[in-house]
């Protein structure tokens, strides 16, 4: 029976010898040719990374796929090839909030490919302040969950910071009960990040209502933490799991089945129009009645689509409330470029955080 098995598969197996062959050289060619583009770049003082041309690159690939690949596994084998080639000019080093194996890693190398330096941050105001500081090239910052609304901390940091988006990262969010043996005997309290101790409110007090619930600093710390102490389960991803050498009690207890927090990127890069492509601003208006209503006016005669709307209170200044506003388009598309002109004019405050290509 396993002679008849080898027999059958050895013919398939050495043509795929062949095609790997043939694969090894393509993309060896391929990594030449980005060498010259990157020559190119730099006599022009351009950036190495483009997401906006590596979204277009992606897109047409996966417009012409016939398959059996499916677009989503072609894309990430091509945003690793891109990655792998953007390496050859330069490794860029990513911040974001750490330790390793959070979900703002995952979403780092979800975005710019595995061939990047990740920089762990104990905080997202470390985060900001290593790349304002030139520490690091780009940071990854989740901004808002599905279910729990902002992250608040985000926005506030977005409002003083000098630094743009150019990219965003729309992640699935399944989280794992996590302990030392993979049971719960003998454990007291489960650590996680406040954010994902609220995701899972609902399945822990129907299910583990003894456990005491304690916020730390990410849900890679929470793994940590029960790695070093039984007494202690984690709120976790996989790659926490295999990081911090924890087994997995129970998958998947987040209450809410479609969970999904979005991570933005941030850094000093001013991508150019990618053709679906989103911008984000922050607004404030004098405290008259009315003046939102004048200010968000322009976006509806140009035909802009406003896909965000969320307040925070001003903590300084002379006015009550900052608005983050996502729109659709590229902020020099035509329409887009007239509704915000027209915008200015009625906004006291006017912040543009960044035009960039949105998240598939």
């Amino acid at each position: 029976m396993e002679d008849d098995l080898n027999a059958s598969l050895r013919p398939l197996r050495e043509k795929i010898d062949a095609i790997d062959q043939q694969l090894l050289a393509l993309l060896n060619q391929r990594a030449a040719v980005a060498l010259e583009v990157g020559e190119v770049k730099k006599r022009f003082g351009a950036p190495v990374f483009r997401p906006e041309r590596e979204l277009q690159v992606i897109t047409r690939l996966q417009e012409a796929n016939a398959g059996p690949l499916y677009g989503d596994n072609l894309a990430a084998i091509w945003r690793e090839i891109m990655s792998a080639s953007r390496a050859l000019e330069k490794v860029s080093t990513v911040a974001y909030l750490g330790p390793a194996g959070t979900y703002s890693e995952q979403a780092a190398f979800s975005h710019f490919g595995q061939s990047v330096t990740g920089q762990p941050c104990p905080s997202l105001d470390e985060v900001f302040r290593s790349v304002e500081a030139g520490g690091a090239d780009f940071g990854v910052v989740p901004v808002e969950n599905s279910t729990e609304g902002v992250v608040s901390r985000t926005l506030d940091l977005l409002l003083q910071s000098p630094l743009t988006i150019s990219g965003e990262v729309a992640l699935p969010i399944h989280h794992n009960l996590m302990t030392q043996s993979g049971k719960l005997d003998g454990v007291t309290r489960v650590c996680a990040h406040a954010q994902s101790l609220a995701q899972c409110q609902h399945w822990l007090t129907a299910n583990y209502p003894q456990l005491e619930r304690q916020a730390v600093a990410s849900n890679a710390e929470g793994a940590r933490l029960a790695a070093a102490d039984s007494t202690v389960a984690a709120i976790a991803g996989d790659a926490a799991a295999i990081k911090y050498g924890l087994q997995i009690a129970h998958t998947h207890i987040q209450d809410d089945p479609h969970n999904r927090t979005r991570f933005v990127v941030i850094g000093t890069l001013d991508p150019d129009p990618s053709g679906r492509d989103q911008t984000s601003l922050i607004l404030s208006v004098p405290n008259r009645a009315g003046a939102v209503v004048k200010l968000l006016e322009p976006l509806a005669r140009h035909g802009v689509s406003m896909s965000r709307f969320e307040s925070r209170p001003a903590k300084s200044g002379a006015w009550e409330y900052y608005f983050y506003v996502d729109i659709e388009g590229h902020r020099n598309d035509d329409k887009v470029a007239a509704a915000l002109e027209e915008l200015r004019q009625h906004a006291a405050y006017c912040k543009i955080l960044g035009s960039y290509p949105r998240a598939g």
